[in-house]
């Protein structure tokens, strides 16, 4: 029986994902495990697998299309089946470009009169309208304009959720007047993808100080960044041109600014804009972690597999320290700030074409063996391009290393939605003064950025101080 193929979600933080390339084109015979397409999230790029044996019957989504979770995708079956019901379920007719126009939004809960929430129950900040991504998405395909949502959010803090824009919307079919007045701020107010959506909320955007140049179009995550650095918004229909050098000129190569690089793009603007940045150093002397090392390498070598590194032993500090500092294992959500039991310490993997952040899981509870192999399993699934979405998923704190590039001091980029970071210098032989004398030791920098919003200096400079201590004293990282 033919079926759609929704947008799966390759990890929990998932919302939306981009279709990088169909490996397999309508009509194409499919085999279950076999590679049919290739979709972009926030942390990755991953070929996804057939479910089944059959037929690739219809492409609902093209390629470079965003599309959100548990949407329609494609229309999958067996050979000869009918898939014109399918079409016509989500009011296709047929019709490819129409079905892409017309994929549903997830389903809002149903919601009784008794519990439609009363105008003007919760007020909105300074005239604006905290409205969630699918939210707003909803709204757009209701015609309820965003701006008649005010005072109407169920959800946390006041926020308009989807309920709401069913529960106003579902109004408005019996109030004619209200949906004139509807229809004609709709006009004034820009349309938003889900993604601009998302980042304009978590930048503090207020999505109806954008207006765009032509009516009817549609604010894209380019135009939110835009307007966050101070430049006018450009209308979709009318992009920049390149500059006629960079079409010409003989003497430069250009390169194309996507997949990896520009995801890592993407989430480092986030991160810069939404988080204020202040950032820690603090010389640590590792003369006893490397002895320790030593010691400990055959052993760990013999019983896991797996050579211990200095990395190793930062991720089992860094989780011991983050147990005694818990606003650094943390995040802002809203007006919350939600506090992690476990310390998932993602570790930087530089890769060819960018970066990457597989993340040991529950790094408190595990023992530096049991670590060094878990992360020596992750970074070769990381750099041979097998990693799962779960490998990626998760993290609360992380750590990246540079010091195998001879770097020293540098300030890390926090990663989104986590409250710190760790950035690694090389350890380097210097001279240093213990009991009056100078001797040579093994020095190192760690460089800590935090969030300010959730955290002062003083915190975040008792965690470096405690690192310090276990990682200068590394047997207490045993007990």
């Amino acid at each position: 029986m033919a079926q759609f193929f929704n947008m799966p979600q390759l990890g929990s933080t998932m919302e939306e994902g981009t279709i990088l390339k169909w490996h397999k084109q309508e009509g194409d015979a499919l085999r279950a495990g076999e590679t049919m397409l290739e979709i972009e999230t926030d942390k990755a790029s991953m070929d996804v697998e057939s479910p089944l044996d059959g037929i690739l019957h219809k492409i609902l989504a093209a390629e470079d299309s965003v599309i959100l979770i548990r949407q329609p995708i494609a229309i999958l079956g067996g050979a000869g089946e009918s898939i014109e019901a399918l079409l016509a379920e989500i009011g296709a007719g047929g019709s490819v470009g129409a079905a892409v126009e017309s994929l549903p939004v997830a389903a809002a809960a149903p919601l009784s009169a008794a519990t439609v929430p009363a105008a003007g129950t919760v007020s909105s900040e300074a005239g604006k309208v905290f409205i969630s991504p699918r939210a707003r998405r909803l709204a757009d395909d209701r015609g309820v304009a965003v701006a008649l949502l005010a005072g109407r959010g169920s959800g946390p803090e006041g926020r308009v959720v989807e309920r709401d824009v069913e529960a106003f919307a579902a109004g408005l079919k019996a109030q004619p007047a209200a949906l004139a007045a509807s229809e004609a701020t709709d006009r004034a107010a820009p349309r938003t993808t889900p993604l601009a959506a998302r980042i304009a909320g978590d930048l503090g955007i207020d999505l109806s100080d954008l207006t765009m140049g032509l009516p009817g179009s549609r604010v894209r995550r380019e135009d939110v960044l835009r307007h966050a650095e101070g430049v006018r918004p450009v209308a979709e229909s009318a992009p920049l041109a390149a500059p006629k050098s960079m079409e010409t000129a003989p003497d430069r190569t250009v390169l194309a600014f996507g997949g990896m690089r520009k995801r890592i793009a993407d989430n480092v603007v986030k991160s810069a804009f939404s988080a204020p940045h202040v950032t820690l150093t603090l010389e640590v002397d590792m003369t006893a972690s490397a002895d320790l090392r030593t010691r400990l390498i055959p052993e760990i070598e013999k019983t896991y597999g797996s050579r211990l590194s200095f990395t190793d032993l930062l991720v089992k500090a860094s989780a011991r320290a983050l147990e005694e500092h818990p606003l650094l294992n943390a995040s802002l959500v809203g007006n919350e700030v939600h506090l992690f039991a476990a310390k998932n310490i993602g570790v930087a993997v530089a890769l060819a074409e960018g970066l990457i952040v597989p993340v040991v899981k529950r790094a408190e509870q595990k023992s530096l063996g049991a670590i060094s192999a878990e992360l020596k399993q992750l970074v070769e699934r990381s750099r041979t391009g097998k990693f799962t979405p779960d490998d990626l998923s998760g993290g609360t704190f992380t750590i990246t290393n540079l010091g195998g590039f001879g770097i020293e001091v540098f300030n890390p980029i926090i990663v989104t939605g986590q409250s710190a970071i760790l950035g690694v210098g090389r350890i380097a032989d210097k001279p240093v003064v213990v009991n009056k004398e100078v001797v040579i030791r093994s020095i190192m920098n760690l460089c800590l950025s935090f969030d300010h919003r959730i955290l002062d200096g003083a915190p975040a400079a008792r965690f470096l101080q405690r690192l310090k201590e276990l990682l200068e004293n590394p047997l207490l990282i045993l007990i």
